[in-house]
C-alpha cells in the first residue's frame, strides 16, 4: 500500500469517526467541544488534579487548560476546591452534572465504536490496536517539542 492510500484511509477513518461522534453528541444535546470532553475525562480519571497537572498530562498549555476549566466550572460540570498544600492551586472534581455528561459521552463513544467495528473479528481489532500503537509511538518519537504539546 502506498503512502497516499494510507494517508487517505486514515483521513477517511478519522473524519467518519468524528462525524458520527459529533452527530451522536448533538442528538444527546451535548454541545461540548472535544477539548472540553478531554479535560472532563482527565479530571475524572485523576481525582483531585490541578490545572497544572491536567495540562502536563494532556501536554497542553496551562493557560488553554485554565480557560477550558473556567468554562466547565461556569457550566456546572467541574468544581474547584482549595488545595491546603498550595494556596495558588485548586483541586478539581466533577460535579454530578459533570459525571452524568461524561457517562453520556462514554455511552456515545461506545456506540460509535460498536458501529465502526461491527464487521471485524477480535483478531483484526487486536491487530488494528497494535498497529495504531506502533504508529503513534513512531510519530511521538520523531515529534518536535512543539508538536508534542
Amino acid at each position: 500500500m502506498n503512502d497516499i492510500a494510507i494517508n487517505e484511509s486514515l483521513h477517511q477513518l478519522i473524519h467518519a469517526y468524528k462525524r458520527r461522534l459529533r452527530a451522536g453528541m448533538q442528538a444527546q444535546q451535548i454541545g461540548l467541544p472535544v477539548s472540553h470532553i478531554r479535560v472532563l475525562k482527565g479530571v475524572y480519571k485523576f481525582p483531585m488534579s490541578t490545572a497544572r497537572s491536567i495540562a502536563q498530562r494532556m501536554q497542553l498549555d496551562k493557560g488553554q487548560i485554565t480557560r477550558i476549566l473556567n468554562e466547565l466550572v461556569h457550566s456546572g460540570l467541574v468544581e474547584k476546591s482549595d488545595n491546603p498544600d498550595d494556596r495558588r492551586s485548586q483541586f478539581l472534581t466533577l460535579t454530578t452534572d459533570g459525571i452524568s455528561t461524561l457517562e453520556t459521552v462514554s455511552r456515545q463513544e461506545a456506540e460509535v465504536a460498536r458501529l465502526m467495528t461491527r464487521n471485524l473479528s477480535t483478531e483484526e481489532l487486536e491487530n488494528f490496536a497494535r498497529i495504531a500503537r506502533v504508529m503513534v509511538a513512531n510519530m511521538t518519537e520523531h515529534a518536535t517539542p512543539d508538536e508534542r504539546s
